[in-house]
């Protein structure tokens, strides 16, 4: 039997800082296909609540522990934020720079990336990935003060509560966290392509079930095939591509005709669970009204 030894060289581990914040946004269907760069994050403080011991008591004993369910919230502070994450703060622009608040607050996803260390390779060592899900910020204070001979940027905070996504096989959840020490370059570099895009697809963040498919190399590749348009009947024609889903305007369309549109639209393509594109791949076309 191997005998204990504390603070071994190599071993003395921490996690620290806070960077890659991306901002995700549902669909019409739920699925976090845009994603946008989250600058200026200060602070993301992970508060998971409940968990909590209910004691139940017969026979004249302690007879069992019964535990609450477990609820995953948080803040999010930055000096500044995605113009993007307005709608998710109550705020809707109503033209161009014009915000009207109170208004109904729209769900989002995150992701974000923490470093870890050690007393070698310190904050070189690895990292961690978070990931979370079906988050809704609560109305927040802000407080902005006259400047002074000691200015400080205004710091932004939103506290933000989770609705847990399902997991097969698994309780839902709302946080997942990748171990970049712990897995393989390449399934992480995998999903790092759909958390921040590549040259040819946008970024996404993608299912529970997904994220954990790319981990045990179940996932298929799919080529998206362009659509097709006759300018003469104003026709869309989305193809029919197994792993692959079609959105104009953000809903999901079903393959054969579309249209007879009367502007540009804008098609793009999405693998479906289980599956990812090509590197690299062109998942969006243009479609020029003629």
């Amino acid at each position: 039997m191997a005998v204990l030894n504390w603070d071994a060289v190599g071993q003395r581990y921490y996690e620290t800082g806070v960077d890659r914040g991306v901002l995700y946004l549902p669909d019409e269907s739920g699925a976090y296909v845009n994603g946008y760069a989250w600058n200026g994050l200060e602070t993301v403080t992970e508060s998971p609540e409940g968990a909590e011991v209910t004691e139940t008591y017969a026979d004249n004993i302690l007879y069992l522990n019964l535990i609450s369910v477990e609820r995953f919230k948080g803040t999010i502070e930055a000096y500044t934020y995605p113009n993007e994450f307005a709608e998710c703060d109550g705020s809707v622009e109503v033209e161009t720079g014009v915000f009207v608040g109170q208004q109904p607050r729209k769900t989002f996803g995150m992701s974000y990336r923490t470093r870890l260390g050690n007393d070698l390779e310190k904050e070189e060592y690895g990292y961690k990935l978070h990931l979370v899900y079906n988050a809704l910020a609560a109305p927040s204070e802000k407080a902005f003060s006259t400047i002074n001979d000691s200015p400080e940027a205004v710091s932004f905070s939103w506290e933000f509560s989770t609705t847990p996504a399902p997991v097969t096989g698994q309780k839902p959840t709302s946080l997942i966290t990748i171990d970049s020490t712990k897995v393989g370059s390449a399934d992480l570099t995998e999903l790092e392509q759909f958390l921040y895009g590549t040259a040819g697809t946008d970024p996404s963040l993608p299912s529970p079930d997904a994220v954990i498919a790319i981990f045990a190399g179940a996932l298929t590749t799919a080529t998206p095939t362009a659509p097709t348009y006759n300018s003469t009947t104003d026709i869309i024609t989305i193809p029919s591509v197994t792993g692959v889903e079609y959105r104009i305007g953000g809903v999901v369309v079903p393959s054969g005709s579309y249209g007879p549109i009367t502007e540009n639209t804008l098609v793009t393509a999405n693998p479906l669970p289980g599956y990812k594109f090509p590197t690299p791949t062109d998942d969006d076309w243009l479609i020029t009204f003629a």
